[in-house]
């Protein structure tokens, strides 16, 4: 009887005996065994994570594990990116990291479906970019992620549909999915995205439809690369004025070859016909600089003068040609900006010279404008584009300068590289930011009347010589710039204090190198540089800032710049001197003589003495608006 109550209880024990096997473990396991058990299901790491084991020091003693960020002695964040990392996510391990909030896993060769990430509920910040996933993320595959903030997979070959627990997320502000295969309509996104430095990148996929009304005030070049309309791209039209516009289009098409091919046969038929064609032919005038292959009013006015048309040449020690020979150069187009084409142009003694016309230059009279580029001939620097002549013409002017072999420092930070082409490296640029400076600071010694010196600086006007030594260019044109033109598009007018209010100071300058600076570092072209008008409360910086404010420093630098191993702090500094020159508040930036020092005591390599930062700004103003502080600038790069 005694025995028959007991048997309960037996079975109570053995239960819990049994649930203790099992769950135990779990319970006691430390964060050391949960990245090794997670180190498990990676492969192709080489040496990079030998300290990664369990006899020697734990993963957040000092120093970190590779790649393991703490937060008062806890596992906080992961970051194994550039590793060329195969193998498998193993999203189950990382649960047991109680305040894992932030991983990243960019630039390796993960593939394979997309993990189930979902189950890292507390999870503030997901960076997959740069692998090669592939296929459909389900609708749910974010779900109850309430904490996300940032989602990065751009540059994978996911397709299906943008899952729709995405547009959910109260708390995300920036998305990342250019360069994928996702197709179809963008879902109608929940939040407001009006938090500084928010986007969402859908470039280059296949998406199609209407952008939603929440995507709207997003920047046009987020969504380009797709079948998309509506604000901020064209407007929409029904798809059957479209089936209209098709017919048209083809019934058109199809007469005109139809007229071609009738012309054709008549003048092969008729030997007369056929031999004026011939001699036609040999007539027609080869391309030039001014006039292309399409003669237009400009064209024909070059044309109509003749001899008469002279240039007027700003400096004594070049040798002078006239603008015929200019006019019958082979050309090449080198590009066309908001203000007008370039040209380069071979004349007959072999020099090369760019040629660019300007159509927005009536601001001043034809003798103002001679003084002023007599002016800016006159200016003489190792970083600085030489003005060698220019035409006058009251509807357009022409500027002739020296050529720079290596083109712009735009070119060299955004264009798509191919396979195994390195980009430009840390000495390279800290040597190019060196010389911007430099020759900014010539200008503001040279033009001291101005306002705003150059007024235009950005990366697409560092212009590079045969040794990437920088050349700034279009440099003090504001004088005889239309000015509503100017406010349209030139870089002074992003700048906060004319966005706030309609002013620009000599600091102006100064923001324009802070970003330009920060554009060298992360290279990220700065968004707000595409808009027409004011720039903006969302630019360059304020990303930057977020991101070292969220996560580490490091996540902020260019991954095609290579030979940054021992020159991190150097790298550091940098940064802070870019944030310094673009605070947004005027009395707070910095002059350009103290911004100048600072980046001429940079050096490629770090010193073996500890640095003292402290000479950057105290930690609790930095950035004043801004504040970001030493520890928040840990980091660790890849060399």
């Amino acid at each position: 009887m005694v025995h028959n109550k007991l048997k309960p209880c037996y079975y109570w024990f053995l239960l819990l005996f049994i649930l203790a096997c099992f769950v135990a473990p779990s319970w006691s396991e430390t964060e050391a065994e949960i990245l090794l058990r997670f180190k498990d299901s990676l492969a192709n790491y080489g040496s990079q994570l030998d300290d990664w084991n369990g006899s020697g020091p734990g993963p957040c003693d000092n120093p970190n594990w590779t790649g393991v960020r703490c937060f008062k002695g806890s596992v906080f964040g992961l970051k194994l990116e550039n590793m060329g990392l195969t193998g498998v996510i193993d999203v189950d391990a990382l649960t047991g990291l109680q305040l894992l909030r932030t991983v990243s896993f960019m630039n390796n060769s993960f593939g394979g479906p997309f993990p189930d990430v979902k189950k890292l509920t507390s999870l503030r910040a997901l960076y997959l970019a740069y692998n090669h996933y592939s296929g459909e993320i389900r609708d749910d595959g974010f779900t109850g992620m309430l904490a996300l903030q940032r989602v990065f997979l751009a540059w994978n070959n996911f397709s299906g549909s943008i899952p729709k627990s995405l547009a959910t997320l109260p708390s995300l502000f920036q998305l990342s999915l250019e360069q994928n295969h996702f197709e179809g309509r963008i879902p109608d996104f929940q939040q407001d995205f009006k938090q500084d430095g928010s986007f969402v990148n859908l470039a280059y996929n296949k998406l199609e439809g209407p952008i939603p009304y929440s995507l709207r005030k997003m920047n046009a070049s987020l969504f380009e690369g797709n079948n998309l309309c509506g604000e901020p791209l064209p407007k929409c039209s029904s798809s059957r004025k479209k089936r209209t516009i098709i017919i048209i289009i083809v019934v058109a098409g199809s007469l005109v070859v139809l007229a071609l091919i009738a012309a054709v046969s008549y003048i092969l038929k008729d030997p007369a016909m056929a031999s004026r064609f011939k001699k036609a032919e040999k007539k027609k005038p080869a391309g030039n600089v001014i006039m292309g292959k399409k003669e237009d009013q400009s064209s024909q006015h070059y044309r109509k003068l003749g001899e008469k048309a002279k240039l007027y040449f700003v400096r004594n020690d070049r040798e002078k040609f006239q603008l015929q020979e200019l006019l019958r150069a082979s050309a090449e187009v080198l590009g066309s900006g908001s203000f007008g084409s370039s040209y380069k142009a071979v004349i007959s003694s072999g020099e090369a010279l760019v040629v660019k016309r300007f159509k927005q230059m009536n601001n001043v009279g034809k003798e103002e404008f001679r003084e002023h580029m007599v002016r800016l001939g006159r200016l003489s620097h190792p970083n600085l584009l030489s003005l060698v002549a220019f035409y006058y013409r009251k509807e357009e002017k022409l500027l002739v300068s020296d050529f720079a072999p290596n083109g712009s420092l735009a070119s060299h930070l955004h264009a798509r590289r191919a396979p195994g082409e390195p980009g430009l490296d840390w000495p390279t640029r800290l040597k190019i930011i060196k010389g911007v400076a430099k020759g900014l600071a010539y200008l503001y010694n040279e033009l001291s009347n101005l306002t705003l010196p150059h007024g235009h600086l950005k990366s697409s006007n560092v212009l590079l010589n045969h040794t990437f030594d920088p050349l700034l260019s279009d440099y003090a044109l504001l004088p005889v710039m239309n000015k509503e033109h100017a406010q349209q598009f030139m870089v002074a007018y992003k700048s906060p204090e004319f966005s706030q209010y309609d002013r620009t100071t000599r600091k102006t300058d100064i923001w324009s190198l802070g970003i330009l600076i920060l554009e060298m570092l992360t290279g990220k072209f700065p968004a707000n540089y595409l808009r027409q008008g004011k720039g903006g409360n969302a630019d360059l910086a304020t990303w930057v800032n977020s991101v070292v404010r969220e996560e580490w420093t490091g996540e902020v630098f260019d991954k095609d710049m290579k030979g940054t191993k021992n020159g991190e702090g150097e790298m550091l500094k940098l940064l802070k001197i870019g944030m310094c020159c673009c605070e947004w508040d005027i009395e707070k930036r910095w002059e350009l003589r103290e911004a100048l020092e600072r980046i001429e005591e940079l050096k490629e390599r770090d010193s073996d003495n500890v640095e003292d930062y402290s000479s950057y700004g105290s930690e609790g103003d930095v950035y004043s608006s801004r504040a970001v502080t030493d520890d928040e600038f840990s980091f660790s790069v890849q060399a």
